[in-house]
């Protein structure tokens, strides 16, 4: 019996000074062992990490990726820059790796495949590496077009800066009662807490849809590749773990495609459209939703479509 080989592409060792910095960010909030750390700056670590995983996968994901709503040209700014105070670079750069990824998904070309690259690859290695640093502006076009997101994308360290300075800030006020405190245990704590330790926990709840929602979960569509479907991390990233429906259907707005599956991500940007900042959800077709593979869903759309001009010719 013949047996295909997959040859993994040719990839470099990490940076050492970026694996450093990255290593930097992690232990950062340890320093939290001499300031302390007050309820105020838990809240705040919590707040973050959902309000930025909001932006990352309804922003960097859902509207420059795959496009799946649309916006005007002044809330497309907002988002890019609210989703860039993951830290996650770029939302141009973002977007742009993740179409890759989407087009190459566990083949050799897909730069963070586990089942080629193996898990720590997958999860963080192809970020510290030096092989993914460009964004290839040929196919985030669509949106490169637009000066502000160019600038906002190159520096991408603004938004993530700012809102450090902001939360440095707010612990000083809230736990030293003036903002002259930013650089005492009071503005610092928070800024350990509240900012350092949220952004390592994001990037972790982020980068687990690259690397373990293709290893464990279930599928419901045959895909052709190994995404998967999981609860627990659907709740984690507030609805990107239905992700084996994402890349059965990647141009819907929602990802949890049944009510029951749990997407809050999809809640809020249903919010934001009621309110008139984002319009043109795409939704889910039923003969997507019902089939089990593309040829399926095909057969599918045939038949509602044979039914529904048979309905009109009885009317």
């Amino acid at each position: 019996m013949s047996q295909t080989t997959i040859t993994p592409e040719v990839r470099n060792k990490p940076i050492l000074k970026q694996e450093i910095a990255f290593a930097v960010v992690h232990l950062i909030p340890l320093a939290a062992i001499w300031t302390g750390a007050t309820l105020f700056d838990w809240v705040v670590c919590g707040v973050l990490y959902v309000v930025r995983m909001f932006w990352v996968t309804g922003g960097y994901h859902r509207y420059f990726a795959h496009k799946s709503y649309k916006t005007s040209r002044w809330f497309q700014f907002v988002i890019a820059f609210m989703a860039q105070t993951s830290a996650q670079k770029g939302a141009l750069w973002w977007a742009a790796h993740h179409r890759h990824h989407q087009r190459h998904s566990d083949t050799p070309a897909d730069q963070h495949s586990m089942k080629i690259y193996g898990f720590w690859y997958s999860h963080v290695g192809w970020i510290v590496g030096p092989d993914f640093k460009k964004t290839d502006f040929k196919t985030i076009g669509d949106f490169s077009k637009y000066p502000e997101l160019v600038w906002l994308n190159k520096y991408h360290l603004v938004p993530p800066v700012l809102l450090a300075v902001a939360v440095t800030a707010l612990g000083a006020i809230v736990n030293g009662g003036s903002i002259t405190m930013m650089f005492t245990s009071a503005g610092l704590s928070t800024l350990f807490i509240g900012f350092f330790l949220s952004t390592v926990i994001l990037y972790h709840g982020t980068f687990s849809i690259n690397s373990i929602m293709h290893k464990f979960g279930k599928q419901r569509y045959d895909t052709g590749e190994e995404s998967k479907n999981s609860l627990w991390l659907a709740l984690l990233t507030l609805g990107e773990g239905w992700h084996n429906n994402h890349h059965y259907y990647e141009t819907a707005s929602r990802q949890g495609f049944f009510w029951w599956e749990i997407d809050i991500t999809w809640y809020i940007l249903k919010g934001l459209s009621t309110v008139g900042l984002i319009w043109d959800l795409k939704g889910v077709p039923n003969h997507i939703k019902f089939s089990k593979n593309k040829q399926h869903a095909i057969q599918l759309r045939k038949e509602q479509e044979s039914k529904r001009q048979t309905e009109e010719q009885a009317a």
